[in-house]
């Protein structure tokens, strides 16, 4: 979010097919923390789209379900991805968030804001070491590791996790980079960052296997 012009977000919007969609950010990962929220409305503004976002620690809408279907894109904060799956359980809103993507909504977000779509994928909810999260909402047959060139202590939990079959084979996902799917179809990785890149990663006979995807190269407007 701190992008602000990162063309990541005009990508996202597009997704919509909306000339003003409605945008709802949920800042649950980071216990709804009021800077996060602070940074989203100058994002994704009024200028571009009708910028909405929902508490759920300070809840204030009561009909979750009707409010959430309303909304044409959805955007996860990063944070602590556990924490906020577990929150999202109990208050029902998982099952809200598959009606509103098979409804058509497009679901996106960073770290924790992509790895909770998959089944799992590598996590710093627990604290230091990288462990595995294996309970995702799994609207993606699959795992994911993001930040896969940032935070290179990650790749080993993730590689082990796939050798053991805790978690599906899945993709490696550098920062600034987002993979593309139109219902459970992968349709491309895109990047801000001409380094960007991305990579299908499967365990196969004992061995990981690591193809690298083609990745397109998003420009300002």
């Amino acid at each position: 979010m701190g992008r602000r012009g990162d063309p990541l977000h005009t990508f996202v919007l597009g997704l919509t097919g909306k000339e003003r969609p409605r945008v709802l950010f949920l800042p649950t990962a980071t216990g709804d923390d009021p800077a996060s929220i602070v940074s989203f409305y100058e994002t994704y503004n009024a200028d571009r789209c009708a910028p909405f976002h929902l508490r759920l620690f300070d809840r204030t809408v009561s009909d979750l379900r009707s409010y959430v279907l309303s909304m044409d894109l959805i955007s996860v904060g990063g944070g602590n991805t556990a924490n906020m799956l577990d929150v999202w359980r109990r208050q029902g809103l998982d099952e809200i968030l598959r009606e509103a993507w098979e409804d058509g909504a497009v679901l996106t977000g960073g770290s924790a804001g992509a790895l909770c779509w998959f089944r799992g994928g590598t996590t710093d909810s627990f604290g230091l070491p990288y462990q595995v999260l294996a309970d995702g909402l799994g609207f993606l047959d699959g795992s994911v590791c993001p930040h896969y060139d940032a935070e290179d202590s990650r790749r080993p939990v993730y590689r082990d996790a796939l050798l053991t079959g805790e978690l599906p084979g899945g993709y490696g996902v550098d920062d600034l980079v987002g993979l593309h799917f139109h219902g459970t179809e992968f349709v491309e990785a895109v990047s801000s960052s001409p380094t960007g890149g991305a990579l299908r990663i499967e365990a196969v006979e004992g061995a990981i296997a690591e193809t690298r995807l083609p990745v397109r190269l998003l420009t300002e407007d």
